[in-house]
């Protein structure tokens, strides 16, 4: 399995993003580290997703390790090659004290 971390959510995030292990299926998992313990109920679908291009959204499993404090967004299915694909993460993601993230965050990435 493959992983890409976001080793903290906040300002110049993108210089923390790095692939662990090559890309090889079209299926990796995003692993994404927060420096503080998250509310569990705000981990879910409708806070943290991927779209394509276009805003469809991709069938994907997310789970929250509370001890590490990392989320999880595996794909269900495989990514296409050559295509586009955005993660969102919302700002209804909260800390277990009811902070939100200060602003959406939005990662384009491409197979």
């Amino acid at each position: 399995m493959s992983y890409l971390d976001i080793e903290s959510v906040t300002d110049g995030f993108q210089d923390k993003v790095h692939e662990n292990l090559k890309f090889k299926t079209g299926k990796f998992t995003w692993q994404i580290r927060f420096n503080t313990p998250l509310d569990p109920s705000t981990v879910n679908n409708v806070n943290l997703y991927v779209t394509n291009l276009s805003m469809a959204p991709m069938q994907t499993s997310i789970t929250y390790d509370a001890t590490m404090n990392v989320i999880e967004i595996e794909p269900l299915d495989s990514y296409n090659k050559n295509e586009s694909y955005i993660l969102h993460i919302t700002t209804k993601v909260k800390s277990k004290g009811g902070k939100a993230l200060k602003q959406p965050i939005k990662l384009q990435f491409k197979i």
